[in-house]
């Protein structure tokens, strides 16, 4: 049964099976995901998330990031994981299913603090964690039935956190039990305009996958089999899943450099350089290229002359941020950062796509919504079967000069392909948590966090996340 596969797998995974460029893509994604959740810190859900958060107190909970209360862990999962995924800024996994991986850390670093567990425990919990749900994004594709992706964020966070807890082979069995048969979440969440609920829909799978752990450990039982029951996970959610080994699962033969094999599945996800869905980094990309030749060949005046936009993509790009009429309109920052036309429109004019790009002026801007309305979305033959080794992205921009100008960008900055840099990764950070800690406290925590495997406990890192003035 997979669900006891998963449970030994969990059991097995020794912090000496992981590979060192596997522990240190897991303090990158850390440090991003800090980055990220510091500088969504006053967005609107997330207030509310902390707000949920701050009515319990728990003197040896979890620390709501960016201040000194403590709360229930899953609590702290839900507000934290909302600030890491407001932005759109955290990592991506794209394949069958897409995910952002990184969403899993608030969860695993709450349930880390309140059991004091070290470093190393927080870094194997993490690669647990992103193999599970990236595993899981490979067997099967939940968008097409319906539900959502972060349906698997129950799985990986329950794991993640019966990894944390110590929990025994029984109850770890028992909490993936639990995290399934009641975390089935819609898709509505990502279909015409978005709402809130985006930043939220992950850590909520997050707080119940916490939740089940916990209940787990207090002696909790769950229905079983809960994937291959006669009403279990496959017939109804996923339909057949087929997981092959996992990086560091016990039987699987070495690589010829004396790894473990296969590799693991972080080393294959994606850092976002653009606070836009992923598949929307390309055309980014691609727009700041194009704007640059524009302006070189034809002058300033060029972008008020552009006649036509076609953006060239994939079926899936397309599905998610280039189908929906709402894509051409867009009310919410939720919206507009997973909007082909929004996306390229401001980087045309712009020459920079930043958090600023998102705000609520720019919104309403009829600069930006007559230039969207020029925008084409069309799948292109060529770009099929390419997605998702790939994410080609070709934007066509025709001028009243009947000129031409053609870019195309396959594999945005921050792919295994094209990856940023140790210094890139520190560079967002700081520029996201620049008005929130200060440039001491920034080099505080990243310093620590490079320094993650030799921390005994992890709630070291808690306090420098407290935000300047706050008490």
């Amino acid at each position: 049964m997979l669900a006891d596969r998963l449970a030994r797998y969990c059991q097995g995974l020794c912090y000496d099976d992981l590979p060192g460029p596997v522990v240190h893509e897991v303090k990158r994604r850390i440090l991003d995901s800090f980055g990220c959740a510091l500088g969504a810190w006053n967005a609107h859900p997330c207030r509310i998330a902390r707000r949920i958060g701050q009515s319990v107190k728990v003197t040896n909970g979890a620390t709501l990031w960016g201040t000194s209360h403590k709360t229930l862990p899953d609590l702290a999962a839900f507000a934290n994981g909302s600030l890491v995924r407001y932005l759109d800024f955290n990592d991506t996994y794209l394949a069958k299913e897409p995910a952002h991986p990184s969403d899993n850390i608030a969860a695993i670093l709450a349930v880390g603090e309140a059991s004091r567990a070290s470093g190393k425990r927080i870094i194997q919990a993490i690669a647990l964690a992103y193999e599970v749900q990236c595993r899981l994004c490979d067997a099967a594709a939940l968008r097409p039935r319906g539900w959502d992706h972060v349906t698997y964020g129950a799985f990986s966070s329950a794991l993640a956190a019966a990894k944390v807890m110590k929990l025994s082979d029984a109850q770890t069995l028992q909490a993936i039990n639990l995290a399934g048969v009641a975390n089935i979440a819609l898709r509505q969440t990502r279909v015409g305009g978005l709402s809130m609920w985006k930043a939220c829909a992950f850590s909520n799978a997050a707080r119940n996958g916490v939740f089940a752990a916990m209940l787990a450990q207090q002696g909790m039982t769950g229905p079983s089999p809960i994937f291959e029951g006669e009403k279990g996970f496959m017939k109804l959610v996923s339909g057949p899943l087929d997981l092959p080994a996992f990086g560091g699962e016990r039987g699987s033969a070495p690589a010829p450099d004396g790894s473990l094999s296969p590799p693991f599945k972080i080393l294959d996800t994606y850092v976002k350089h653009y606070p836009v869905e992923y598949h929307a980094q390309t055309a980014v990309e691609a727009a700041l290229a194009l704007r640059d030749d524009l302006l070189k060949a034809e002058g300033v005046e060029v972008l008020a002359g552009i006649t036509d936009i076609q953006i060239g993509s994939y079926d899936v790009a397309i599905e998610i941020i280039g189908r929906d009429p709402e894509k051409w309109r867009p009310q919410t920052r939720e919206t507009a950062d997973h909007s082909f036309p929004y996306c390229a429109a401001v980087a045309l004019l712009d020459g920079k796509v930043t958090l600023h790009s998102f705000e609520a002026k720019r919104l309403a801007d009829p600069v930006v919504h007559e230039l969207m309305q020029k925008v084409r979305v069309a799948p292109l033959p060529e770009f099929a079967g390419r997605y998702p080794l790939a994410m080609p992205t070709r934007i066509t921009v025709r001028t009243k000069a009947g000129n031409s100008y053609v870019q195309q960008v396959d594999h945005p900055l921050g792919h295994p392909k094209h990856p940023m840099s140790d210094h890139e990764i520190e560079a967002k950070f700081r520029r996201l948590a620049i008005g929130k800690l200060g440039r001491a406290r920034i080099s505080q925590v990243t310093d620590l966090v490079w320094k993650l495997d030799q921390l005994k406990e992890v709630n070291r890192l808690m306090p420098l996340l407290k935000l300047i003035g706050r008490g």
